[in-house]
């Protein structure tokens, strides 16, 4: 069963920050198994985007660095750059956001999730942020 650390943000209901992820100051989360890293935008970038139309990632098979732009997200009013939490290789493109991009708002933890990388500097991880702390930032 997964664990969620809820907080309660001024205008929005609780948001979910699930406690077995890792995160960034500009809303990206990872999650990592061995040297892969799935990520995706947190539920408090979904809800800040609105209605999600349209993920546009064309860096795969690129290694990116920490903190570069790996693609876009389109909302109906704002497009947003997607930042990389971790430097390495983008390995796979989550193909379901290309019919139903909506999933990012619905499941942003789960079937929203976007990229996954083969990590090239763990050391990286340890610079993310706890479930805890990210917490503490959105709030």
């Amino acid at each position: 069963m997964q664990r969620f650390h809820y907080i309660c943000v001024e205008q929005y209901d609780f948001m979910k920050i699930p406690n077995n992820l890792k995160y960034t100051k500009d809303h990206e989360w990872v999650s990592v198994d061995g040297d892969i890293a799935i990520v995706g935008i947190t539920d408090f970038a979904q809800s800040e985007l609105g209605d999600i139309v349209y993920v546009e990632i064309e860096t795969i098979g690129e290694t990116v660095s920490q903190e570069q732009v790996f693609g876009s997200i389109e909302a109906v009013k704002t497009v947003s750059d997607l930042f990389m939490p971790l430097s390495g290789e983008i390995l796979e493109f989550n193909e379901k956001l290309e019919s139903n991009p909506e999933l990012v708002n619905s499941d942003p933890y789960g079937e929203g999730w976007m990229v996954k990388v083969k990590i090239s500097d763990n050391k990286e991880i340890e610079e993310l942020m706890s479930a805890e702390d990210y917490g503490k930032l959105v709030h």
